[in-house]
């Protein structure tokens, strides 16, 4: 190892990311890690005393390339919203209720099955949600989210309520078929359900559907519709705006394709 030079470090991950004809390139991720490794050895060769200098400490792992959130279209998003609410009886209320609040709120899954009724001021229209490390913000509820969860309130909840044997314990917002409280695993399956049943309507690809797509979507939309992004910083709980501003690249990609397919000398 003593005859390891920076520059062969750094080559190996030149080598790593450019490939040859035995051995395809790699991706930034893989080839940090290896990267990783490599630097790890050295550090404890030089530990060890087995090496005088860490000739890999200045060779920087590559930087994986950030990934877009997956956000659709507001018709898909209603197509969703409009599958949830299909089902028969209470649980089509809750569904489309639970929907309505992700999209309108741009809470997480977990946030939305921890809400307690005395969460939801609808007086203010507003909902308390504790995010990571329980810290809270308030966010506004629009009127359809605030309509489908009355609605929901009214005429599907008592309902469910009504099945549980010991009572519904911390007064859970939105409850599963035993009138406990809705998990995340539930949330989820009720998403992904929506997506299916919307079969494809206004572009929804059920495949593409994940839990955080109705967040994805909330935050773009509102960049879209010109909210300043520490304004959605604060509406999605975001600690820096660093991690909101990846939202921005979205919106830019979007500018660029009415741009391209609108200006009259867009294209030659």
């Amino acid at each position: 190892m003593r005859e390891v030079a920076e520059s062969d470090v750094s080559g190996f991950l030149t080598a790593l990311r450019q490939g040859d004809d035995d051995h395809p390139p790699l991706s930034a991720t893989s080839a940090a890690r290896a990267v990783v490794a490599v630097r790890g050895l050295h550090r404890f060769a030089l530990l060890d005393g087995l090496v005088p200098d860490d000739v890999a400490h200045e060779v920087k792992p590559p930087t994986p390339a950030r990934r877009l959130p997956k956000a659709v279209p507001v018709e898909s998003v209603v197509a969703l919203i409009e599958a949830a609410g299909t089902l028969e009886g209470p649980r089509g209320l809750r569904d489309k209720a639970l929907l309505e609040l992700l999209y309108g709120t741009g809470a997480r899954i977990s946030e939305a099955v921890g809400l307690a009724v005395d969460d939801l001021d609808r007086g203010q229209s507003t909902v308390r949600l504790a995010g990571k490390g329980g810290k809270e913000r308030i966010v506004p509820v629009g009127s359809y989210a605030l309509r489908a969860v009355e609605e929901y309130l009214v005429r599907a909840r008592p309902a469910l309520a009504a099945n549980s044997r010991g009572g519904v314990r911390g007064g859970a917002l939105f409850l599963n078929a035993r009138g406990g409280a809705l998990s995340r695993q539930s949330a989820w399956s009720i998403l992904r359900s929506a997506a299916e049943r919307a079969g494809g309507a206004h572009g929804v690809d059920a495949t593409a559907i994940s839990p955080h797509t109705l967040r994805h979507s909330f935050a773009t939309h509102l960049l879209d519709g010109g909210a300043d992004v520490r304004v959605v910083q604060e509406l999605l709980g975001h600690a820096s705006v660093t991690t909101t501003q990846v939202y921005t690249l979205v919106t830019v990609d979007r500018l660029r394709e009415v741009y391209a397919t609108s200006h009259p000398r867009a294209r030659s």
